[in-house]
């Protein structure tokens, strides 16, 4: 046993020397030995291919669809939908971030991919499985598929389909119109529908010579004007709500000036630049003013009518008289009748609107007026 004697300050020193020596041995043989493990490659984790590996290939050529027959896609649609009715109600938190998703994948993703990613966390789940067969079991009990029908029944006409191709015609002029006035196209859209649908019912014969061969809007010129049926009394109150700042039906100053006159005889120009027949670009102007000064008016009364569009729409039929804020406003307007069913002006406006309709050419805008 080595004896150290600590007063002896040479035998401490020769001993912290001795200490320092080996430990300084012992950490190069460590760190040599490591980059000697790390060079043969004895840290590497050489993986393993995903027990799903198989299924995650499928997902991603999914989004491969342009050879698919539309029969083919019609099918896969009804199932994503069945799926995502079983996702919603055990996981919605999942199914809420599908739709997100897919509203902000500008198509880079399908419905498909994302519905498949999630079942895959759910194969094993029973009760989802169970729902999901269940589910699919109800769908091809019933029969009755009607592929090439809309469940909106006046949409199924072929006058709808004429009027389809009238409307994209004036897409460049409605959207001018909507930006002048601070109104979303598809609102302005919507009156312009059941102003035209109103006018086949009530003059059929003539309009079906318009609408039928030629495809174009019908523009009254009598007691209403232009393809909106604009009376002469709503447009000048609507003028006079332009520039009064004290109404209720005051859009702002950035408006005052969008329907400015070019000459003295305001009557004449008024009905001429409603009833012409090449250009509907005030029809639609006086349309989304109305619909924002009646926005305006039941705004100032405490009341959103933004998130009400087919009381805007019943409103815009009936006039600015009838339009009276208040808790407990009601669809309605006009009866027109489509093949053997009756409905109202609001309610054919409420049907496009909500439809999904020509909403590649009138889009749904985050706010329906801009501020």
């Amino acid at each position: 046993m080595l004896k150290i004697n600590f007063k002896d300050k040479k035998s401490v020193l020769k001993l912290l020397y001795n200490i320092a020596l080996h430990g300084f041995a012992l950490c190069g043989v460590a760190i040599i030995g490591a980059w000697g493990v790390y060079q043969l490659g004895w840290t590497k984790n050489s993986g393993a291919v995903d027990q799903n590996n198989r299924y995650l290939a499928d997902v991603a050529q999914m989004e491969k669809e342009a050879h698919k027959s539309q029969e083919t896609l019609d099918k896969e649609m009804a199932e994503n939908c069945l799926k995502m009715a079983a996702i919603s109600k055990f996981y919605p938190k999942n199914a809420q971030l599908i739709i997100e998703g897919l509203s902000n994948s500008n198509g880079n993703v399908s419905l498909s991919q994302m519905v498949a990613t999630c079942e895959l966390a759910l194969k094993d789940n029973e009760e989802y499985q169970d729902f999901v067969a269940k589910e699919k079991q109800l769908i091809n009990s019933v029969k009755g598929e009607k592929k090439d029908e809309n469940a909106i029944v006046w949409m199924n006409t072929p006058e709808w389909e004429a009027l389809k191709v009238a409307i994209k015609k004036d897409k460049r002029l409605i959207d001018s119109a909507a930006y002048v006035t601070g109104v979303e196209p598809r609102l302005i859209v919507s009156c312009l529908i059941g102003e035209q649908i109103r006018l086949f019912n009530s003059k059929r014969e003539m309009y079906k010579k318009y609408l039928g061969p030629v495809k174009v809007l019908s523009v009254q010129s009598q007691f209403s004007f232009g393809v909106n049926g604009i009376k002469d009394f709503t447009a000048e109150w609507v003028e006079r709500n332009l520039k009064n700042d004290t109404s209720v039906f005051y859009m702002g100053k950035q408006y005052e000036h969008i329907l400015d006159f070019r000459t003295s005889d305001h009557q004449t120009e008024r009905i001429n630049r409603l009833v012409d027949y090449h250009n509907h670009y005030y029809s639609y102007v006086y349309t989304g003013c109305i619909l924002h000064q009646t926005k305006k008016q039941w705004e100032r009364a405490k009341y959103d009518l933004s998130k009400r569009p087919e009381i805007l729409f019943t409103l815009f039929n009936v006039g600015f008289p009838q339009s009276n804020p208040g808790p407990n406003p009601q669809c309605g307007g006009s009866h027109i009748t489509v093949g053997d069913k009756v409905y109202t002006f609001g309610a054919i406006g409420f049907d496009f609107y909500y439809s999904g309709e020509l909403a590649k050419e009138f889009p749904y805008w985050e706010k329906r007026f801009r501020p």
